[in-house]
């Protein structure tokens, strides 16, 4: 039997690697497997007080059954699909077909009965006992040759690739339909040696022959090796992400391959997973949290109907404000960066792509510099904002270092020159990007920060000045993991700059939709902190990386702190230093409050100095305006002497 049906999927497949199974042959094959289920019913049905004259009556009257399986083929198209890929919308293609051919009969029956001169017709139709069991037996069996074919084709008439043996953590709704779409896959032969899950009442049950073990039993070196386990898939979209990190972490020292299912309902009610669905595990998802949940309504109030202007807006924080700010009807949206190709970038994505291009705010992007004051006044007078989030800045520590002139220069006197036309045209809130690189600063870049907060804080205005300060942003330009992706790519090493560095790391969309609210909810002078969740030590981090790349023999190497870094960066995230919100996530910081006029005299001392790009006088002004700077690892440190 196994050989006959191995030929007729032959004869449907043709050549072994064609792969194409012709829609004639699969039409006739239907038609074929109908009548089997035809002759099947009587055989059983009538056993054993079957005659010649009793099967021939009843082969007449199901002759129509027949007819109007052939009718409903060719109406519904069920013929037409790879039988080597039938899956579930194969199966209910197939049974709609079944249910139109049944509900058709039953109607021909039922006018047959009560219309005089169709009687003669009778003869060629079931009655309605024998039309359901029919039209039972034809599904069942339609269904069941094709699921064989399909497995015959799986098991003998694929091309056989190495095989790779899988582990599936997660024996709910997820785990079978995942183990349907590896073995849907035909470009790699996978084997599910084992479920996993931590449920007591499904341990020792199986799925599809597999078996289901307990997480202590399968997640060790000794299986791993003894079934040559090459991958593990999380396939548990709703948990947790710190469960999901707990599990990771006990993993990627197996030295396997760990992939995860996404959170997608929509393939759990029915619609097929795809194996390209099937996603790496990446060092980003080790470093997220539980996603802070945050109300739009205050953004919306804040945002709706208003000018809204962002400055560095093709950056990694300054693109992703404008994404979310669309999102609240703005009454047009100005978008302003020095960074032509960033800019062009942006521009294409916002009026081009999925879901921007059809929200109907009017978008006008800006090529210019924030310490072109001359630009900016242009700009302010064109478009008159009243929502200004200000994004733009130099951030690279060890870069500033070495320039002190440029990074006062945008850092600083470009915030001025925002902030005072900001002031001269009645902009109602001003929301300056700052860093956790600001508090007691030990390089260039955060005391820039820092003397921009102190000037925009210390402005008697109706202009409204708020500061949000956060911690490095996972993705970002220039942040520490695309770094490790490049050392990676070329073999390594990768360069942690001290065993003990320790960062706090944040989503780029969690980050901007907390300065946002942040945004909306502040008055004027707030400077205001978030919850950056547990800090990472980036030696750690490096190792993880390493493990999930499984790129053979990469090394760790210490270099040393470059200029001006922090072992650590503080957030003044303490009792002591912050005060609560109406957001949990969301802290005042308590700092040091001055007055308009010594920052104004401190300040001018500073952009004076500045023409003569002597940097160590340029340094010194800045330790004086802030006190509590005090350089690391850097040539200024003889200043603090």
């Amino acid at each position: 039997m196994k050989k006959f049906l191995t030929n007729i999927a032959k004869l449907f497949f043709g050549k072994r690697n064609s792969g194409s199974l012709s829609r004639i042959y699969v039409l006739a094959f239907d038609i074929f497997i109908v009548i089997m289920a035809l002759i099947f019913v009587p055989l059983v049905g009538y056993y054993p007080h079957y005659s010649k004259a009793v099967l021939s009556f009843f082969f007449q009257s199901v002759s129509s059954v027949l007819v109007f399986f052939i009718i409903g083929f060719l109406t519904t198209g069920s013929y037409k699909g790879l039988v080597r890929y039938t899956g579930f919308k194969d199966i209910e293609m197939i049974s709609k077909t079944t249910v139109w051919v049944f509900i058709g009969l039953g109607i021909c029956k039922y006018l047959i009965n009560n219309i005089k001169g169709l009687k003669f017709l009778d003869r060629f139709f079931p009655n309605y006992l024998t039309l359901f069991l029919t039209c039972i037996v034809a599904l069942v069996f339609l269904v069941i040759a094709r699921l064989i074919i399909r497995r015959i084709y799986n098991e003998y008439l694929r091309p056989q690739p190495n095989k790779i043996n899988v582990v599936i953590y997660g024996a709910g709704d997820a785990g079978p339909i995942t183990q349907s779409a590896l073995y849907q896959d035909t470009s790699t032969q996978y084997n599910v040696v084992s479920f996993v899950d931590d449920s007591l009442s499904k341990i020792g049950k199986s799925i599809n022959g597999v078996r289901i073990r307990k997480p202590e039993m399968v997640l060790n070196k000794d299986f791993i090796q003894k079934y040559h386990v090459d991958m593990i898939i999380l396939a548990m979209p709703s948990l947790s992400i710190d469960k999901r990190n707990e599990i990771v972490n006990n993993i990627i020292d197996l030295g396997v391959t760990v992939k995860a299912v996404p959170h997608v309902d929509s393939w759990i009610n029915g619609n097929q997973l795809n194996f390209n669905q099937i996603q790496d595990i990446k060092i980003e998802d080790l470093l997220e949290r539980d996603p802070i949940v945050l109300g739009k309504e205050n953004v919306k109030h804040e945002l709706e109907g208003k000018v809204v202007m962002v400055t560095g807006a093709a950056g990694s924080i300054g693109s992703e404000i404008c994404r979310q700010v669309l999102q609240h009807n703005p009454k047009c949206l100005v978008m302003f960066d020095q960074a032509e190709s960033p800019m062009y970038d942006l521009q294409f994505e916002l009026n081009n792509e999925e879901p921007y291009k059809h929200i109907a705010v009017p978008k006008e992007f800006v090529v210019g510099n924030v310490k072109d004051i001359n630009k900016m006044n242009e700009v302010f007078e064109k478009y008159q904002p009243q929502i200004i989030y200000h994004a733009a800045a130099y951030k690279h520590v060890p870069l500033m270092e070495s320039f002190p002139y440029e990074a006062v220069f945008v850092n600083v006197l470009g915030t001025k020159i925002v902030a005072d036309l900001a002031i001269k045209t009645g902009v109602e809130k001003f929301v300056m990007i700052s860093t956790d690189k600001a508090v007691n600063p030990t390089n260039v870049m955060g005391a820039t920060k820092r003397i921009a907060e102190i000037y925009t804080q210390s402005r008697n205005s109706q202009t409204k000045f708020v500061t949000t300060r956060f911690g490095n942003v996972l993705g970002s330009n220039g942040s520490v993991i695309p770094l490790f992706k490049k050392q990676l790519a070329h073999g390594g090493p990768l360069t942690v700059t001290d065993r003990n560095i320790i960062r706090y790391f944040m989503t780029i969309p969690e980050a901007c939709s907390l300065v946002l609210e942040a945004g909306a909810i502040g008055e004027d002078d707030d400077i205001f902190v978030f919850d950056m969740g547990k800090p990472v030590k980036i030696y750690d981090l490096a190792s993880k990386m390493i493990k999930l790349s499984h790129v053979p023999d990469v090394q760790i190497e210490i270099t040393g702190l470059r200029p001006g870094e922090k072992l650590y960066e503080e957030l003044l995230a303490t009792k002591e230093n912050t005060i609560p919100t109406e957001h949990p996530k969301i802290m005042r910081a308590k700092v040091r409050e001055y007055t308009e006029e010594e920052v104004n005299e401190e300040i001018g001392k500073l952009l004076e100095i500045l023409p003569t790009c002597n940097d160590f006088e340029i340094v010194k002004q800045m330790k004086k305006i802030v006190p509590e700077f005090k350089s690391n690892n850097s040539v200024y440190q003889i200043l603090d002497k």
